[in-house]
């Protein structure tokens, strides 16, 4: 009996893992911009429809940083979610559609 509990858990957690990592991509359509002040300037995407401001981490990959006030539309992974005021969510950018 508790090898079938067992077995039952382990293949939940893997259903509910695959369909978490499905959530974690976005398509976000915004303007970019260099936002923070003094040390912690980072480079963010403000999206257009629900305002959300995301810190982009890779924006060498795509060189993002000179496309600064362009609207694009980008698919991108979350990292890590909104915290507070001055801790915007963290997502890594996986295509830049035009």
């Amino acid at each position: 009996m508790k090898k079938y509990i067992i077995l039952a858990s382990i293949i939940f957690s893997f259903g509910c893992s695959s369909n978490a990592a499905n959530n974690n991509i976005l398509e976000i359509k915004g303007g970019i911009h260099m936002k923070g002040f003094s040390r912690n300037i980072y480079l963010g995407i403000e999206d257009s429809k629900t305002g959300t401001i995301y810190r982009i981490q890779n924006p060498k990959k795509f060189n993002l940083n000179n496309r600064q006030n362009e609207t694009v539309k980008i698919k991108a992974k979350l990292l890590k979610k909104v915290v507070g005021p001055g801790f915007p969510a963290v997502i890594e950018v996986l295509e830049v559609k035009n």
